[in-house]
């Protein structure tokens, strides 16, 4: 089966490390895959020692390159003929609709991975391909939900039910696992002692993630816990990470934030942390972070978004979302009950290697689009994944 993905960069974040690992285990199962990308540059390094898998990339230029990298992607349709197209994010999935070559054998894929985004907090042009993916979705020969939430919200959207399965996100545990050592060093590399308590958010900047309900929680529990440090990691938006850190200086809390910026030894930093959380107003479809937290025995304190309660269970606290005091509650809860420890832990990280691993994901995805290629009515496929 010869499987092209599309996506709009491999820079850092969840869905291209979650796109990364699907296709490595598509092609080492022997499937021809490759990855078609606008941007390239340095992001393509998650693929440089696994050349099983080709990038191709558009070569766009900036936002306002459009026409030549649209004629780029059609042409390549027209020249690699996979099986199966599968977009990943919005504008992607409407592209694809549009560019597809008339009377082609394709089946096309759309990858619907938030719930309960906010458009008005975006562009005009990202909200404009919001709307478009709903009208273009009858277009796709299936939709694939990373999340039971993501799924609910795409039909109140208007995607059709019978046409969306649900695949979780994969957890690569064999990489996210406790590693105490790892969680040491990276703490000492923060130039933080062993007995300080620390709280860590690993989230890109953007809106969606709320890092202001994150500052006013950390300002509630440090007047408690006054050993309490906290680390972000991650980068995005300068525009909000200025707002942010300044918003921080404002409150006073300086002294007791590390803004740790983007890292790729997650291991380490999960393993560094006493607690993970997740601050995310709206927009989550499975929140990676609650995952590999979890894999790494590390307990995850969550708003209540996405498919975070599900993924969380009875190993951690979820909240309503933008209530700081709620959220520093269950941070406070979570202190207490930490000296379970050995026997807690490994029942988290076992929640997880059962419900959400790598493999299980990969296989997942691989069947259903096998029987797509196949010519397998996409109701039946649907059905038979949800029986």
């Amino acid at each position: 089966m010869k499987v092209l993905f599309f996506i709009r960069s491999m820079v850092v974040g969840g869905s291209q490390r979650q796109l990364a690992m699907l296709a490595r285990g598509l092609a080492a199962r022997g499937h021809d895959v490759a990855v078609v990308v606008f941007y390239t540059g340095s992001e393509i390094d998650v693929f440089r020692q696994d050349t099983s898998v080709r990038v191709l990339s558009l070569s766009k230029s900036g936002r306002w390159d459009a026409l030549a990298p649209l004629l780029r992607l059609r042409r390549l349709l027209v020249k690699e003929r996979p099986d199966v197209l599968y977009a990943f994010q919005p504008t992607q999935s409407a592209l694809s609709a549009l560019l597809l070559p008339f009377g082609h054998s394709i089946k096309l894929v759309f990858g619907v991975r938030a719930a309960g985004m906010e458009v008005a907090r975006y562009d005009t042009l990202s909200a404009l391909a919001y709307r478009l993916e709903v009208w273009l979705s009858r277009r796709a020969d299936l939709i694939i939900a990373n999340g039971h939430a993501v799924r609910a919200d795409a039909i109140r959207r208007g995607m059709h039910a019978q046409r969306i399965a649900v695949v979780p996100n994969g957890i690569d545990t064999q990489t996210m696992r406790p590693d105490p050592a790892a969680g040491r060093a990276q703490r000492h590399a923060w130039g933080l002692s062993d007995d300080v308590f620390v709280i860590g958010c690993v989230a890109r900047f953007d809106p969606m993630k709320d890092h202001t309900t994150f500052l006013a929680a950390a300002l509630s529990f440090v007047r408690a816990h006054s050993d309490a440090r906290f680390v972000c990691v991650g980068d995005g938006s300068s525009v909000y990470r200025d707002h942010i850190r300044a918003l921080a200086g404002s409150l006073g809390l300086d002294r007791y934030l590390i803004w740790a910026g983007e890292m790729d030894n997650l291991r380490g930093v999960y393993n560094a942390f006493d607690i993970a959380t997740l601050s995310s107003a709206f927009g989550e479809g499975f929140p990676n972070v609650i995952g590999e937290a979890m894999a790494c025995g590390v307990p995850v304190a969550a708003t209540d978004v996405g498919d975070a309660r599900r993924i969380v269970g009875e190993f951690g606290e979820v909240v309503p979302p933008r209530q700081p005091e709620l959220l520093c509650a269950g941070w406070a809860r979570l202190r207490q009950c930490l000296a379970q420890e050995a026997a807690f832990r490994d029942a988290m990280r076992h929640s997880i290697v059962t419900n959400y691993g790598l493999d299980m994901m990969v296989e997942r995805t691989a069947h259903l689009l096998a029987l797509l290629a196949a010519g397998r009515p996409v109701e039946e496929i649907t059905r038979e994944l949800a029986d």
